[in-house]
């Protein structure tokens, strides 16, 4: 590639400031997922931040129930999996997104794009059905980017404030290696493979996050993601009830309401939210269920969402720097938590191992901190 030669090409649309953004870190998620992983991945980028990534792991009829996919009569390709995980992950916050995959959109992922409300997309490359899909979006106007996949950056970059010039090394962490997770000082120190997976998948959502961040992460995709606040346990408590909500989408109460027909998926994506919260009166309420229900649903009680968040498990939890209280884990633990990964290295790590051996829980010190100054 030539000095000064973009490594993407514009196919379709035009991309503004924070599409760019958008584009090129997903970009570089979804390969670190690919690496890592072996599988095809997809993330779905939201200003500047990560709603959702995942691998191409097969999905039950549950997750494609709740995803919105149950009526695809087409077989699903790897790609198209990871796509529907990563957008499926928070679709309230994946409203409008930025799409980057990691291998070719072809043309059921296309399909699956065409239907949802996006600003673009960066992939390697896409089939000619799958670009004349994409086409169609937002009157021609949807922004498609292919990205040369053999495009390696300079290892310095730069970045302007207020006139002023920062120059600072790339972020090249590398998060694919086995040995990542090899220490474990907790009393448990069972990690299957399939946690280490996930492990791996919210370690690298959260290199491409605003510190602090929490990820957690279940069957190959991310399912909460808490970025950009000021304290670690508000980031653990918002990815933690992202986290609580998208396994309360499963709750067969929740799966079986009497939506009318003619809802548009958005609207169903808000009403579904706001009744699984505790402002559930307000689609509720008479005048107001039957713009979205045949008959009006029975509310999801506090004692029906606590027994049903108590039988998550098996999720994974990664943080971008060190966890500096047990409360932490407290929280993490609500949500089905069996397995940490944190950089360690705070004054207070005796008092979070204590609180891991408390709950059983296996936690891997990386020493790894994923942003940098």
């Amino acid at each position: 590639m030539n000095e000064g030669e973009l490594p993407f090409e514009v196919l379709c649309g035009r991309p503004g400031y924070i599409n760019l953004l958008d584009a090129l870190n997903s970009w570089q998620l979804v390969c670190e997922l690919r690496a890592a992983t072996g599988l095809p991945a997809a993330a779905s980028f939201k200003h500047v931040s990560p709603a959702g990534a995942a691998v191409a792991v097969p999905l039950t009829d549950t997750l494609k129930q709740i995803y919105f996919v149950e009526d695809v009569k087409t077989p699903l390709t790897p790609i198209a999996t990871a796509y529907i995980r990563a957008r499926g992950a928070d679709r309230m916050s994946s409203f409008g997104d930025f799409i980057a995959l990691s291998d070719t959109c072809d043309e059921v992922t296309a399909l699956l794009i065409k239907r949802e409300v996006s600003d673009g997309i960066i992939a390697p490359g896409y089939t000619s059905e799958a670009l004349d899909i994409l086409r169609q979006k937002k009157n021609g106007n949807y922004c498609i980017l292919r990205m040369d996949a053999s495009y390696r950056p300079a290892p310095t970059e730069r970045k302007q404030v207020f006139g002023v010039t920062f120059e600072q090394g790339r972020n090249d962490i590398d998060l694919t290696g086995n040995n990542l997770f090899d220490n474990i000082p907790t009393l448990n120190k069972s990690l299957p493979d399939e946690a280490r997976r996930d492990l791996k998948i919210a370690l690298i959502t959260l290199k491409y996050t605003q510190s602090n961040s929490v990820c957690y992460a279940k069957d190959g995709q991310a399912i909460g993601i808490g970025a950009g606040q000021q304290s670690r346990i508000h980031c653990t408590r918002l990815a933690g009830q992202k986290a609580d909500l998208w396994w309360l989408r499963q709750c067969p109460k929740v799966m079986n309401l009497p939506f009318r027909d003619d809802v548009r998926r958005a609207d169903r994506d808000n009403t579904i939210d706001v009744y699984m919260g505790d402002e559930y009166e307000d689609v509720l309420r008479d005048g107001t269920w039957q713009r979205f229900f045949t008959c009006r649903p029975e509310p999801l009680t506090r004692d029906e969402k606590r027994e049903w968040i108590a039988r998550n498990s098996k999720v994974s939890l990664g943080s971008d720097a060190f966890f500096p209280f047990g409360d932490n884990i407290e929280r993490a633990h609500k949500s089905g938590v069996e397995y940490i990964a944190q950089a360690g290295g705070s004054v207070r790590d005796d008092n979070v191992i204590e609180t891991c051996d408390k709950y059983g829980i296996t936690m891997a010190m990386t020493g790894i901190r994923l942003f940098h100054h």
